[in-house]
């Protein structure tokens, strides 16, 4: 078994495994077998980074067998340097995660560390999938898990939530599948996505094929006006679920137009390269309005990811390579910041039991350690040089400038209304004079959470200050990417 097939199924399997023990007295041997098993999945993904070959754009660490052979459907794996990061990022906050809901999650354990685990598994999967078909079948299994962490372990309207985020994702999936129905029958009946690049196809087919893949897209990423669903699923969620869905499950969707709407339609990308920049720019500027009058920490930074990811779509789509490994970087960055910042808003919903701004301020005062990774965490939500936040969000508006000054100062003003809500937020939170006895009551951080704010408080910074190993690796597959969306596959 390969690298890629280990990362996949060693935490399927091991979920899976964790479901069997049923009750929750076997609770403590669980926490410990999920904890094992997700740092064992992690370990595997790092010789992915340490053998990985630079300068070049090819496939690595590949593998392909027979699946269904009547309809030609390979397993087939491989990564590059543009998923290479989205495979660690995901084994990596898996683990972070099973360590957060150490403490917090005494019912059903067993289901709640085996659904995240499968979940890891399955993302891996679609970010190393190279048969669209075997893309898909990851890309729509992810939502059972998921839905099930949502409809169990989340608050009082989890079962709504559960049922929108399912259902709003799922449709637009089944546009796609007709997309892939059709490229398979265009290719003379393959699903490998190598085929698919060199496939010749009319500009009206491309059109169709484009905005069938947006439906599936970016309803995930979310783009607005799609999305709606994200709020509602985040206040809903339990904070592992919000954790996951912001830093890797968003990521879906952006990753799906890397691999499958620029390189295989992009005469189509070109053409309505306008209205995703447009889309793009209603996203970091309206939604970040939008953050700003929210009294939910968690809706508040549920708003800020549509921003953040709108940085993606924008990098995307100016269609250069600063642009492109700018949008990049900014997903792996958000990734981070994003599962920080939910994580700390769980770390006080777990102490007071509620969300709501105005139930706090003056945290500063009772909880100084855990107020300064907040605070740090909150800079880097707001795009704070030094911070993974800045890297991503300055690459793409620099691309941006260079295409057009006037899309480029759009983009600039989100830094300014992300600085904004943030900080706003964080000022009536954590700092002036306690203002209520549950605050005045609370505790500093245990050992376990300083664990895991110290340990994303040096990715944040560490991606801050030295981003280098992460461009040189998505170099060489940029450039072919944007070499792909440059030749046109008109017939």
């Amino acid at each position: 078994m390969g690298l890629l097939s280990l990362a996949i199924w060693l935490p399927i399997v091991i979920g899976a495994v964790l479901l069997a023990f049923g009750e929750d007295r076997h609770a403590r041997m669980v926490r410990w077998v999920a904890l094992l098993g997700s740092l064992a999945s992690f370990l595997v993904t790092l010789p992915l980074y340490t053998g990985f070959k630079l300068q070049t754009a090819a496939l690595q660490f590949v593998e392909k067998n027979e699946w269904i052979p009547r309809f030609n459907i390979n397993y087939h794996l491989g990564v590059d340097g543009i998923s290479l990061w989205f495979v660690l990022l995901t084994a990596f906050i898996t683990v972070i995660v099973v360590i957060a809901g150490w403490e917090v999650i005494t019912k059903r354990v067993n289901q709640y560390m085996g659904a995240f685990l499968i979940l890891s598994g399955l993302m891996i999967g679609v970010f190393s999938a190279q048969d669209a078909m075997l893309f898909y079948v990851f890309f729509e299994a992810t939502l059972i898990p998921m839905y099930l962490i949502i409809g169990i372990w989340g608050g009082p309207r989890k079962i709504y939530a559960a049922f929108k985020f399912f259902l709003y994702t799922l449709l637009g999936s089944l546009l796609m599948l007709i997309a892939l129905v059709y490229l398979f029958n265009m290719s003379g009946g393959s699903f490998d996505l190598q085929t698919w690049y060199k496939l010749p196809l009319p500009i009206d087919a491309q059109s169709l094929l484009f905005f069938a893949f947006f439906a599936a897209f970016a309803v995930k990423v979310p783009m607005w006006p799609v999305h709606t669903w994200l709020p509602d699923v985040h206040v809903e969620a339990p904070t592992g679920g919000s954790a996951v869905l912001a830093a890797i499950m968003l990521k879906l969707g952006a990753y799906g137009f890397l691999r499958f709407s620029l390189p295989i339609l992009p005469d189509a990308s070109q053409k309505w390269a306008w209205l995703m920049i447009a889309l793009s720019l209603i996203a970091v500027i309206y939604v970040g309005l939008v953050a700003i009058v929210q009294k939910d920490m968690k809706k508040l930074v549920a708003y800020s990811s549509v921003a953040h990811m709108g940085f993606v779509t924008l990098g995307f789509f100016v269609f250069s390579d600063i642009g492109v490994a700018g949008g990049i970087v900014q997903m792996i960055a958000h990734g981070f910041v994003s599962a920080a910042m939910f994580l700390c808003i769980g770390v006080l919903y777990d102490r007071v039991h509620s969300r709501e701004i105005a139930d706090y301020g003056g945290v500063i005062n009772t909880m100084p350690k855990f107020a300064t990774f907040a605070l740090l965490f909150t800079m880097a939500n707001c795009g704070l040089p030094a911070t993974a936040g800045f890297v991503g969000e300055w690459m793409v508006i620099i691309a941006a400038v260079k295409a057009d000054f006037w899309i480029g100062l759009g983009a600039a003003l989100a830094l300014i209304l992300g600085a904004a809500y943030s900080l706003w937020m964080y000022k009536r939170v954590y700092l002036g004079p306690v203002t209520n006895d549950n605050v005045r009551a609370l505790n500093d951080i245990n050992s376990r959470e300083f664990l895991i704010m110290a340990v994303l408080a040096i990715a944040v910074i560490w991606m801050g200050v030295y981003p280098q190993p992460m461009t040189d690796v998505m170099d060489a597959s940029v450039a072919q990417l944007l070499q792909q969306v440059a030749t046109s596959k008109l017939p």
